[in-house]
């Protein structure tokens, strides 16, 4: 049976918007419409981005809810639903299916320590229990497993593993993993969508683009179209917003500085909560600085 295709190309890793420490539905569905009038190919709802380990089960169906029905098919949904218990995460991608998602985004079982091995039957166990398009996420300095370019190989022989969101940092591993048919590649890094588009990856899964959707959706489309100078001259014109980003823990900084630009946002759940004065006064004029029209 052939598997389902996500679009290639810039997707965004979304926040979630709070008003105190209430989800603010209206606030996402205007992020979200914002996306969409910039040429967004995709959007990862519920992802460390979107604070999803902060949301009790309602506030994440309501996120799904409202992104499905905001999108309406315009883009690709796809919803994080990863954990470190299997059993957990097939009902977490079995939800988002029932509601509407186009594909689910699985990190590596985290704090558990898993094996190569079972790391390859965790994923094994919820593509065979599910249909929906799913993508594997690679982010061992968050996970404390690095997802090897082998078990990665076998793994894109699973029903309904469809691409790989690669956040190793490391271009060697991201070298052997763009060359692993039939994987969608999104580089997990905002400051590496370049390299890895140049080494025949497909997109990126963006934070920045919370702030400057059509500045990531040009660099991306610039790479893919292989226009090389124009995908360096906005690699390099983004450099500084990349890095300041990641300043602090994600979501943070990124949080600040949509605020700061009048966007939807409000502040992180705890444990998470806002930058130092002095950085957020640096994000401030970050935000000033690259800002699109709200």
């Amino acid at each position: 049976m052939a598997k389902h295709t996500l679009k290639h190309g810039a997707y965004t890793a979304h926040i979630t918007p709070f008003q105190g420490d209430a989800l603010d539905l209206e606030g996402l569905r205007q992020l979200v419409r914002r996306q969409i009038e910039a040429g967004i190919d995709g959007l990862v709802m519920l992802g460390s981005t979107g604070e999803a380990a902060t949301l009790t089960s309602e506030e994440r169906r309501q996120v799904i809810r409202a992104a499905v029905d905001e999108v309406k098919g315009r883009c690709s949904v796809v919803v994080g639903t990863g954990s470190n218990a299997t059993p957990s995460t097939i009902a977490l991608t079995r939800e988002a299916q029932e509601l509407g998602a186009d594909g689910a985004l699985v990190v590596t079982p985290y704090y558990n320590r898993p094996s190569q091995e079972g790391i390859f039957r965790h994923f094994e166990a919820v593509s065979r229990a599910v249909s929906l398009p799913m993508i594997v996420y690679n982010v061992a300095s968050r996970t404390g497993r690095n997802i090897e370019p082998a078990t990665l190989r076998r793994m894109a022989a699973l029903p309904n593993i469809v691409g790989v969101k690669e956040s190793s940092g490391d271009i060697g591993q991201i070298s052997e993993v763009v060359a692993i048919e039939p994987l969608t590649v999104w580089s997990g890094d905002d400051y590496v969508t370049l390299p890895v588009m140049a080494l025949g990856g497909h997109g990126i899964i963006s934070v920045v683009s919370n702030l400057v959707p059509r500045q990531v959706v040009a660099l991306v489309r610039a790479a893919s179209s292989g226009n090389a100078t124009e995908a360096r001259r906005l690699h390099f014109h983004l450099w500084n917003l990349f890095k300041g980003a990641f300043l602090d823990a994600n979501p943070s900084c990124i949080k600040l500085m949509m605020e700061a630009a009048g966007l939807p946002s409000g502040g992180c759940r705890l444990p998470l909560c806002e930058p130092a004065p002095a950085l957020c006064e640096q994000l401030r004029q970050l935000a000033t600085q690259y800002a699109e029209a709200p």
